[in-house]
């Protein structure tokens, strides 16, 4: 069984060509879904959430968030 990959927030931001902090951003309020770990460790973001993002939130405007 594979398992999915999980990204940092510095590696989804790099895919999504947006600054770490919009990322954060749209983790805390939802707009991307993703898994705190620790407060030192931060986000983990599945890979299969941000082929969701890119193909449902960009057509809503989402990204802009």
């Amino acid at each position: 069984m594979q398992t999915e990959r999980l990204l940092t927030v510095e590696e989804a931001a790099k895919q999504l060509r947006v600054h770490p902090e919009s990322v954060r951003r749209w983790l805390r309020n939802g707009t991307i879904h993703g898994h705190r770990l620790t407060r030192r460790a931060g986000w983990r973001v599945p890979e299969s959430e941000l082929r969701r993002f890119l193909e449902e939130g960009m057509h809503e405007g989402k990204r802009a968030a």
